[in-house]
């Protein structure tokens, strides 16, 4: 019996023992096998020239040098998405639409560049050429970044329709309370949606203005006009912002349904001193400063993904990046979650923590850690070209070591592209040429969008979900692909998938081997 007693209480601690080492080892085995499916993105700011265009009066083909030098840079990087700013007031980087072309981009607001090119298009095309999306990038209620209005170009919106706009803070700000203003903002949105080969449609976090001492929002007309029904005037300018956001999301999928509509707000939506459902925090939040109610904005599914600008560092008194990440993750109402980081601020001096090269990897580590947490986006495109605290060479060297692709979204699309076909190979010159042929229509009748090229070496597990054996992903519908980085000698393995707009993936090809003379 005492024998019996023994063995049991043996089995019972080394149960509790393998449990707990399990918990304990576990992590860390699985973080070793990076994420097939990340959002790796970045801003590219063009407000005041801050990344792109660096020079507005550069030529044609300096602009074009200089996008496509950063998006090289990024593709190195690891990064798969890019967040291009397309109107930061009232004005356009792309030759379709009502609003006059940018002043960042030509020096002189109205003036089209010379050589004549479309930025938007040129930005969408080569995003795509590196295997990046690009979602063009609205600011949807400034209409002016400063108070030179004499430079304003004839057909400005703030010409000609001068009573939607206020002043505040010495710029020009639509009036979100209008519903004519509302109905503009989407149709100028929608010229997008409808002329581009874009992603994505994104929205930044200037909704109603930031609170300014000695300011106010000369909005009292429009609340007296069309606030019935609102006892409080803040709750009103919620619902205009909201009335918006719905709008926005209702058209865009009307036009494209699998085109993804994101917003980027403040990093707090509100702190629980203020609301029950609030974060940990004890700073300025979107709900009151803003009246942006970006956690109903998915709640009610009016967004594909939400993008919050946690711009603060771990452990931080006020607004801790853990808790943050934790607050949003827990009320994502299954959207996305990518979250926004700041290695800009590696160049404030009041900023001490991010002078540690550890922070923002640390909080890679926290948001991986967290399966509720799609991605990142960087602010901004220069800083990481610049490597910034030695940030990019952590992205390429360690997080961002092998490919990723965007994490899908079902609720607009869950029908995957049926395999290629034929998919053959052989060993031509020094390298291995891959051909195939596209695949049988799919389910939903939607037509092939790219394709992933696996490579597997002798003796080397055939995991499909390790990145590190992506060799290729293309965002386009050739059906043919030089491998150049083989050895004279060796047998490889090759399996090809397809992928739709959204990028769901088709189920593999057959398995062809190579062997490099």
């Amino acid at each position: 019996m005492l024998l019996y007693k023994y063995v049991l209480s043996l089995v019972c601690f080394l149960l509790l023992f393998s449990l707990t080492f399990a918990q304990t080892v576990a992590p860390e085995v699985v973080n070793k096998t990076q994420p097939k499916r990340e959002f790796r993105g970045v801003w590219m700011a063009s407000v005041v020239n801050l990344d792109w265009p660096q020079n507005a009066k550069a030529t044609t083909e300096r602009q074009k040098k200089d996008l496509t030098d950063q998006l090289n840079s990024h593709q190195q990087t690891g990064i798969n998405a890019i967040m291009f700013q397309v109107r930061p007031a009232a004005d356009a980087f792309y030759a379709k639409s009502r609003e006059p072309w940018s002043k960042y981009l030509t020096g002189v607001q109205g003036q089209a560049p010379n050589p004549l090119y479309d930025p938007l298009e040129f930005a969408t095309t080569e995003a795509h050429k590196r295997g990046m999306e690009l979602h063009a990038w609205f600011n949807p209620y400034r209409a002016t970044f400063d108070g030179k209005f004499n430079t304003l170009a004839p057909n400005h919106i703030t010409r000609t329709k001068p009573e939607w706009f206020f002043i505040y803070e010495g710029i020009k700000l639509f009036n979100p309370g209008l519903p004519e203003v509302r109905e503009y903002i989407v149709q100028v949105i929608l010229d997008v949606v409808k002329n581009y080969d874009v992603d994505g449609i994104h929205m930044d976090d200037y909704f109603y203005p930031y609170p300014a001492k000695g300011q106010v929002i000369n909005d009292a007309d429009a609340y007296a006009k069309y606030g019935e029904g609102f006892e409080d005037i803040r709750d009103w300018r919620r619902d205009n912002v909201d009335k918006l956001v719905q709008m926005l999301n209702d058209s865009i999928h009307k036009y494209k349904p699998n085109m993804k509509f994101g917003i980027s707000p403040f990093g707090i939506w509100a702190n629980v001193r203020q609301l029950p459902d609030g974060s940990e925090t004890a700073g300025g939040s979107s709900y009151f400063e803003n009246f942006a109610d970006s956690r109903k904005w998915m709640r009610e599914g009016w967004v594909d993904y939400i993008n919050p600008q946690i711009y603060w560092h771990i452990g931080f008194r006020a607004a801790a990046f853990e808790k943050l990440v934790d607050w949003w993750s827990n009320n994502t109402y299954n959207r996305h979650l990518y979250i926004g980081q700041a290695p800009y601020k590696f160049y404030e001096a009041r900023s001490p923590a991010f002078k540690n090269p550890s922070e923002i990897p640390n909080q890679l580590r926290l948001i991986r850690a967290n399966p509720r947490v799609q991605g990142s986006v960087y602010f901004r495109s220069l800083n990481l070209v610049a490597n910034a605290n030695h940030l990019s060479d952590s992205l390429r060297s360690d997080f961002y070591r092998y490919p990723a692709l965007p994490p899908p979204m079902l609720w607009l699309d869950s029908v995957p592209p049926m395999p290629p076909q034929n998919f053959m190979g052989k060993a031509e010159g020094k390298g291995v040429l891959l051909k195939w042929e596209t695949p049988l229509i799919a389910k939903d009748s939607e037509a092939v969008y790219g394709y992933v090229v696996y490579r597997f070496e002798e003796n080397e597990k055939f995991n499909m979900e390790d990145p590190k054996n992506i060799l290729h992903i293309q965002y386009d519908t050739e059906t043919i692909y030089q491998d150049t980085n083989v050895q004279a000698g060796k047998t490889y393995f090759y399996v090809i998938t397809a992928l739709d707009r959204l990028k769901n993936e088709s189920d593999r090809s057959p398995t062809i081997a190579v062997t490099v003379k």
